[in-house]
């Protein structure tokens, strides 16, 4: 599992296999691991791209420190990290407040943003509280009820108002807010249906905010900083 070069090509392989390709467009380390060198790691993706199984590699999930190591192990083999991908939305923003969205741009690597809609808790999904088919109730291994505080929805209710002020969902100004300096190059939504997909792209109708607007962002999501 992890990151050792053994789990690393076998899964690739096994993934090729299954889709019937010969290689992949971009290939992850999809989790920093702890107990194998980060060396063993980052050369099997050096290898990976010199055996044409993928065209680029990436990082996700990665450590500050662990990431500055991979991108200039990756370099020095004329292997550029395209892309880090990390968990970023409205209600999580350590990638902004740890400084690793500044250090990809730095690196000409794009970040690429996970959970943007923080499991659907940027959506008019829970205005009102919690629906019996919502993925809390039927799955509820990525995002549970505890979360679903008065305090949570108030915050939910808050940034709601604001979008419709805007003329947008929730879910779009949510997508619009992460894509809006360009220091994110992407976005990765979970659509489970195709309406889905359609109301998700039309955030990118409007991607500019005032000053005003990210202020009361900042405060109805608990960021508001004097």
């Amino acid at each position: 599992e992890w990151g050792s070069r053994k789990y690393l090509m076998s899964s690739l392989n096994q993934s090729l296999k299954r889709m019937n390709l010969e290689y992949v467009d971009i290939f992850y380390s999809h989790r920093y691991d702890p107990d194998t060198p980060l060396e063993e790691t980052l050369q099997a993706l050096v290898d990976i791209v010199r055996q044409g199984k993928a065209l680029y590699v990436g990082i996700s999930k990665y450590p500050k420190e662990a990431a500055e190591f991979a991108y200039k192990y990756l370099e020095e083999r004329d292997v550029h990290c395209l892309l880090y991908q990390g968990r970023y939305n409205l209600f999580n923003r350590e990638p902004e407040e740890e400084g690793i969205l500044q250090q990809a741009k730095g690196n000409g690597t794009g970040f690429i943003a996970f959970s943007p809609l923080a499991q659907g808790l940027l959506t008019n999904r829970y205005l009102n509280g919690i629906p019996e088919d919502s993925r809390i109730r039927t799955d509820g291994r990525f995002l549970k009820e505890s979360v679903i505080t008065e305090e949570k929805l108030a915050q939910i209710r808050a940034l709601n108002e604001i979008a419709a002020a805007r003329g947008q969902t929730l879910a779009e100004m949510a997508l619009a807010w992460i894509l809006r300096d360009g220091k994110v190059t992407s976005v990765l939504i979970g659509a489970s249906k195709p309406q889905q997909i359609l109301d998700n792209i039309a955030a990118l109708n409007n991607t500019t905010f005032t000053a005003d607007e990210l202020e009361a962002i900042d405060k109805a999501s608990g960021f508001y900083k004097e």
